[in-house]
């Protein structure tokens, strides 16, 4: 019983720290990288769909992405869709790729995407400290239900706790890396 609950609660921690992984790549650094507009959806055929499945997206420099559409039908309601997400820049359309040029970040814009990173780290450890809580309150039920013994409830928890530290740590130290690659000039 406790075994199935603590990798359960293992494989849901391992998910919210990708997630917040997959967060942080959102935030623009200096750089220019894919993953700042692969998920921005697109409204194809009345349906949402990541850009990443409508183009091929390049970096021909550092502070540039290059957005070639599959279908060229499709060149306007991407320009419409980065245009109103809140990236911050305004595509450049010649009728057959968009071209998005990225300007040098100030360090007051920085400073706003470490807090925006910082808010999405916190957010994370909640979602890891409540899994904690569910994983905790299912097996004090087992206990009261004379599943597991007090012994193996203690040792569960203690595993558990370890568990839950392993994961927050792990998003400590991505948000550090973040922190340091978005104040690298």
């Amino acid at each position: 019983m406790t075994d199935e609950t603590l990798l359960d609660a293992i494989d849901k921690m391992e998910k919210a720290v990708e997630h917040v992984q997959s967060q942080f790549q959102t935030i623009r650094t200096g750089r220019a990288v894919p993953a700042l507009v692969e998920k921005i959806n697109i409204e194809y055929y009345g349906a949402p769909v990541p850009l990443q499945q409508l183009a091929g997206i390049q970096v021909p420099e550092a502070r540039q992405l290059l957005i070639k559409p599959h279908d060229h039908s499709t060149l306007g309601a991407i320009e419409k869709a980065i245009r109103d997400s809140n990236l911050g820049v305004s595509p450049n359309n010649d009728g057959v790729v968009i071209r998005l040029n990225f300007p040098a970040l100030t360090e007051e814009r920085r400073r706003d995407y470490v807090k925006v990173v910082k808010n999405m780290a916190e957010d994370g450890r909640i979602a890891v400290r409540n899994i904690r809580r569910e994983a905790r309150k299912q097996m004090e039920a087992a206990e009261k239900a004379g599943e597991i013994s007090a012994d193996d409830l203690e040792r569960a928890e203690k595993e558990l706790e370890k568990i839950t530290h392993e994961h927050v740590e792990r998003i400590d130290t991505a948000l550090g890396n973040k922190e340091h690659e978005l104040l690298e000039v």
